[in-house]
């Protein structure tokens, strides 16, 4: 059981309708220090890679994001679920699904912040059906950049999201992915990695 495991069976509380809560340690209080190790885990994962810029959604994947674009020494850029004054000029957009929030929201990246050149690391705290990241990965190809990896916190393997990313062949990685999870029993299966 690695660190990220043993941290969910410590604090994670499992909810009817496949929700893990992680809200105090991850997603809503973060602990600086687990973010910190979840940033080298994933350098150290995907380390043999050029990456040029680390690419999420927000808000829950914003602080993994900058803890894994911090230790690559790159840039973190962030999809924003609504347009505001700050950002204008053309932009890159995707529509997406969240699971969590059982809602649909159009992305928008700047133009300015992605091309052809770039090399992009994407990385998320949650991964279940897969829509925010095939939201991602439309902005990176509309932008003629080359998605060489994926990197998740948390992969429900019990939902297709995982299988279909690797379907389509991108190299993805998840610190933790939960074979099951019993809201009644509050207890959690890991699959083996």
């Amino acid at each position: 059981m690695n660190f990220l495991e043993e941290r969910i069976i410590k604090d994670g509380l499992v909810k009817e309708g496949n929700v893990l809560k992680v809200d105090t340690f991850l997603n809503h209080q973060m602990d600086v220090e687990l973010l910190d190790e979840i940033g080298r885990e994933f350098y150290r994962r995907f380390s043999d890679l050029k990456i040029t810029k680390v690419l999420t959604i927000e808000a829950s994947g914003i602080a993994i994001a900058y803890s894994v674009a911090r230790c690559f020494g790159v840039p973190m850029v962030f999809a924003k679920k609504a347009k505001s004054v700050n950002i204008d000029g053309e932009m890159y957009t995707a529509e997406v699904e969240s699971f969590t929030h059982k809602n649909k929201n159009q992305v928008i990246v700047s133009k300015k912040v992605l091309s052809s050149d770039d090399k992009i690391l994407i990385v998320d705290d949650f991964l279940a059906n897969g829509c925010a990241l095939q939201g991602l990965i439309s902005i990176a190809e509309d932008a003629g950049a080359t998605v060489e990896g994926i990197g998740i916190a948390i992969e429900k393997g019990f939902q297709y999201g995982g299988r279909s990313i690797r379907n389509l062949g991108y190299r993805l990685e998840s610190l933790a992915i939960v074979e099951s999870m019993d809201a009644e029993t509050h207890t959690i299966v890991f699959r083996e990695q």
